[in-house]
């Protein structure tokens, strides 16, 4: 019984390809792994260019959002916070609070909300692109005295 219904599946081409192991996966599973490699790219350049750009608007060099700690200390500079916070980015835990504050300083620092802040920490993707090609400038800490 068996070869008959092996015999009956190989008619049909798509399942003869299946049976006999042909090359539609290796070829699928190529296509699918270029097409993830795109995607997962766009999501990391993206928020990168933004934030080049953010970084030019508030006078810091652009380059400074390709190296790791150093976008960190020059996004200390824009929020306005001291050198020393960068150590709290260190910290399991705090540093996701820290992180939250200082995007909401920057967002301020750019004449935004802190909705936006929240948006530049947890939705980078749109947020640091909509900061950085937007017409928002960087206005600096506005309170006199702080």
């Amino acid at each position: 019984m068996l070869p008959a219904t092996i015999g009956n599946v190989a008619s049909d081409g798509l399942a003869l390809a299946v049976q006999s192991g042909g090359d539609g996966g290796g070829i699928a599973g190529l296509l699918g792994g270029l097409l993830g490699l795109l995607f997962f790219g766009a999501l990391i350049l993206i928020p990168i260019a933004g934030m080049w750009k953010v970084f030019e608007k508030a006078g810091q060099p652009g380059w400074g959002a390709l190296i790791p700690v150093l976008n960190l200390f020059y996004l200390l500079e824009i929020a306005d916070k001291e050198t020393w916070w960068l150590v709290l980015f260190f910290i399991p835990v705090i540093n996701f609070f820290i992180s939250i504050i200082v995007m909401i300083d920057v967002a301020k620092n750019f004449g935004k909300g802190p909705g936006y802040g929240l948006g530049l920490a947890l939705l980078s993707v749109v947020f640091w692109p909509l900061l950085g090609f937007g017409d928002a400038e960087y206005v600096g800490e506005q309170s006199a005295g702080v």
